[in-house]
């Protein structure tokens, strides 16, 4: 709840509610985030207790965890490539991508639609009742499906005998790869990790230095490959993708840990636009630009 933007209404609850009362926090992980909305919610004597010990197996220890880097304007590429090379390997599988926003995952959804995959989308752009359809169906499907997802499906949800997890692009912090990761592996069972970051998001890796990371080289990216996904990705509505351009540097310019000035993150994001489909950036308007603070960087396109 804190991660999806609910801290202030938390917050405003705990003032309203009487002072002597009863209170348990319950959370898969204690962040920092949890330690200061314990100092608002508990008294000072309150007590943690860890149901899953010191000794116990991390959820993450069960999942192969492999990355690749490659340019942005490669990534989906190479995306379509291991999703093909895993799906080759594993007849049932079944498999979560997580995306870096609501609309880049729309996007993504429809461009591997139009390539042929069993593709559904789910995020914070749908209607509860479609994302609950679509969870219920990907969680009751025994195999051969691919669930395009933002961070909606990172956690408070159990998905029986996922495969594989690939994130694409750095996640917003190490608490959300973990939660992402812990999608598969659960009950025991083995998993697969793969995370696809773009050369300059290599500061992320850094975070992971604890963790068995195996890097994977780039898979050979054929003529014929190329040609299909930019095929698939010109049949995708123009403003969903005009509309994933600019909530990726919305993304990336509140991105922490990443220091990126604003002449880089334009000229990166469109490296995008080009995975997107497009042959220049899309135009954005003035008043959008200057929303995000990026009036006068060279590289926008501006609409008249």
């Amino acid at each position: 709840m804190l991660d999806m933007g609910f801290r202030e209404s938390l917050k405003s609850i705990m003032q309203a509610i009487p002072s002597q009362r009863q209170t348990l926090l319950f959370s898969a992980t204690i962040p920092k985030e949890v330690h200061n909305m314990a100092k608002i919610a508990l008294r000072n004597d309150h007590v943690y207790i860890d149901t899953v010990g010191k000794h116990s197996q991390d959820t993450h220890a069960n999942v192969k965890q492999q990355y690749i880097t490659v340019p942005l304007e490669k990534q989906i590429r190479v995306l379509y490539a291991a999703l093909q090379q895993h799906m080759e390997a594993d007849p049932n599988y079944k498999v979560l991508v997580f995306c870096t926003t609501a609309r880049v995952t729309g996007f993504m959804c429809k461009l591997f639609m139009n390539l042929g995959f069993n593709a559904r989308e789910i995020h914070s752009r749908k209607d509860q009742n479609y994302r609950t359809r679509v969870s219920d169906e990907f969680r009751h499907s025994k195999g051969g499906i691919v669930l395009f997802t933002s961070d909606v499906s990172a956690r408070g949800v159990d998905y029986p005998n996922v495969t594989l997890v690939v994130q694409v692009g750095a996640p917003s912090e190490f608490e959300q790869y973990i939660h992402r990761l812990g999608r598969t592996g659960r009950a025991g069972k083995k998993g697969e990790g793969l995370l696809i970051l773009a050369p300059w998001e290599d500061y992320f890796l850094r975070k992971l230095s604890n963790l068995p990371m195996e890097q994977l080289p780039a898979p050979k990216l054929t003529s014929q490959a190329k040609a299909k996904v930019l095929s698939a990705a010109s049949r995708v509505d123009e403003s969903l993708k005009e509309m994933a351009y600019t909530a990726w540097l919305g993304y990336y310019k509140s991105l922490k840990g990443l220091s990126l000035d604003k002449n880089m993150l334009v000229e990166y994001g469109n490296q995008f636009s080009v995975s997107l489909g497009f042959d220049e950036p899309p135009a954005l308007s003035r008043m959008l630009v200057s929303k995000m603070q990026l009036s006068g960087v060279p590289g926008l396109r501006l609409k008249r």
